[in-house]
């Protein structure tokens, strides 16, 4: 996505989210390029290129973000959450020893089957995360 202000904010306005400045600033940073970040990750991206946005703002912004369907979160661990730029359907590489996460294009992985869903639910999404680790040398 291109990052021009303008534009994140017709974006925003498209998935009914007021474009406050600290939310397109947010957004400027996630969009620049489609890429994983924790909300730590932001927080000091963000503090770094534009005014001081607060801790809370930012992880609010990114549960907002989620919840509208702009960014996806990705939960490796009960501790870790990343924020993904890339909304389309892929799974996801966790390096446990760099703490990278690296995308996995959905025609990758096959499927063959899932479970009979239960009685009144839909499928929302498929998660796949692989844990991977550097050989023992």
């Amino acid at each position: 996505m291109n990052t021009d202000q303008s534009q994140i904010r017709a974006k925003l306005l498209q998935h009914n989210i007021t474009p406050t400045q600290q939310r397109v600033d947010i957004a400027s940073i996630l969009f620049a390029k489609p890429q994983h970040l924790s909300a730590e990750q932001v927080l000091g991206l963000v503090n770094k290129q534009t005014s001081s946005v607060s801790k809370a703002t930012v992880y609010n912004t990114l549960g907002l973000f989620a919840e509208k369907g702009l960014v996806n979160e990705v939960i490796v661990d009960p501790t870790k959450i990343f924020y993904d730029s890339n909304t389309h359907p892929h799974f996801h590489f966790y390096h446990v020893d760099s703490g990278k996460l690296e995308d996995i294009a959905e025609s990758a992985v096959t499927l063959d089957h899932l479970p009979e869903l239960p009685a009144g639910t839909h499928k929302e999404r498929v998660d796949i995360i692989i844990r991977v680790n550097k050989k023992p040398s």
